[in-house]
């Protein structure tokens, strides 16, 4: 029997500085991967903690699908006392993230360039709506400006019909991608020459990267894109249909040989051999008329027919699902892809980071923290600082426990 390795991460200490959704998403993928993720909140909390919607023992939903897999700590950054507390878990950190607006963390006197001078071996992230340098530096930013700003919005919905958002919060989500990603290169930058690296990472310029063929198709033409709907610029074969039944499913007939068998099975053969659509510049050229056929034909049968029947004639196509019905695929799948994430007597279902090691330990998914859950076990165990000083610290509201932890920590010992 071989012996599993390690999480890839275990050993690294995060100073999470984040709120919201970018920063957290990070964070959580990186405690999910090993890393010891210490998420540092003001005495309020992270924002998202309260979000109106679905909640679970006095927390969102919202914070809880971004947090797991972490530690709290409550501190006033604004306290000499307390920004004392951050330069001692910073010093004792691998990586520094946070999400402040540019300047923030100058102000605040957590400067990553000073710091970064301090300690040579410290990897900072930096996640802004608009990086840290540039005009629009010191604009606010969330999920749908910068997806209104890098044409995101503008791509996506039908032709004459008003612009729309991501279902997702991909501006957040994928500026949370690109910081781990820039976290991970520096790793093994730092691996080598032992020198840490500041990142910045925009949201803006991670939609902007987003748009990938679409970003080049404009600069090459210099006309926007309209609307994609539910169909491609380049591939009139890639696109969803309305059966007969009134459920969509999606094909992606891409191949010669796909668009044969698509042909075959929606019994038009004949298509094939059409000069309008005999090859795939023809088929681009006049998609307005082949959809007006595949249209008519699709309707003759319910959706579930034409899965079928295209699934077996090795077409690639799918239905269109809500997401309660593709969470209760996965529920019976038992792939791995959902995982549950317990506390006591209080446990919820999340969606698991689809990284997969093979031979590797698996990281335990944690509950996320309490608001100052790890406070004095941090200040204490970790930094140092004697138990009197944290009693000190607590009551002047430098930083913050759980009210339960309150009584413990004016007891003869916080060890």
């Amino acid at each position: 029997m071989s012996i599993k390795q390690r999480p890839p991460l275990q050993g690294l200490k995060i100073v999470d500085l984040t709120t919201f959704l970018s920063g957290p998403s990070a964070t959580q993928l990186l405690g999910d991967l090993g890393a010891d993720v210490i998420k540092v909140e003001a005495l309020t909390g992270d924002s998202s903690r309260a979000i109106a919607g679905p909640e679970l023992d006095g927390d969102s939903a919202y914070f809880l699908a971004n947090n797991r897999n972490k530690r709290s700590v409550a501190i006033d950054l604004k306290d000499p006392a307390g920004l004392a507390v951050i330069k001692k878990l910073i010093a004792n950190a691998d990586i520094v993230i946070e999400n402040f607006r540019p300047g923030v963390t100058k102000r605040l006197g957590i400067d990553p360039e000073k710091l970064s001078i301090e300690h040579p071996a410290l990897i900072w992230a930096s996640i802004s709506g608009f990086g840290q340098e540039g005009a629009q530096r010191d604009k606010p930013a969330y999920d749908m400006v910068v997806q209104a700003l890098s044409g995101v919005m503008s791509l996506t919905g039908h032709e004459g019909a008003p612009a729309v958002r991501l279902g997702i919060p991909a501006g957040d989500v994928v500026a949370g991608l690109y910081a781990v990603i820039g976290i991970l290169s520096a790793l093994q930058a730092r691996s080598t020459s032992g020198k840490g690296r500041v990142i910045d990472v925009s949201m803006l310029h991670g939609q902007l990267a987003m748009l990938s063929y679409q970003a080049l198709y404009t600069m090459l033409k210099n006309e926007a894109p309209k609307p994609q709907g539910a169909a491609h610029d380049s591939i009139p074969t890639y696109r969803s249909f309305q059966a007969g039944d009134g459920r969509e499913f999606v094909v992606t007939a891409n191949t010669p040989r796909m668009w044969e068998s698509l042909c075959q099975v929606l019994e038009v053969p004949e298509l094939t051999t059409d000069p309008r659509f005999v090859d795939a510049p023809s088929r681009l050229a006049n998609k307005h008329a082949l959809w007006e056929i595949l249209e008519t034909q699709v309707l003759k049968r319910p959706a579930d027919e034409w899965v079928r029947m295209l699934t077996e004639a090795s077409v690639p196509v799918a239905p269109i699902k809500n997401v309660l019905e593709a969470i209760e695929d996965a529920r019976e799948a038992a792939d791995g892809s959902l995982l549950n994430i317990e506390n006591g007597s209080t446990s919820y279902e999340n969606v698991s980071t689809p990284i997969r090691f093979v031979e590797t330990e698996e990281v335990p998914a944690k509950y996320p923290p309490k608001l100052g859950e790890d406070t004095i076990s941090i200040l204490t165990h970790e930094l140092g600082i004697s138990s009197l000083e944290v009693v000190d610290l607590i009551e002047k509201g430098v930083v913050g426990v759980p009210e339960n932890s309150i009584a413990l920590s004016r007891g003869p010992s916080l060890a």
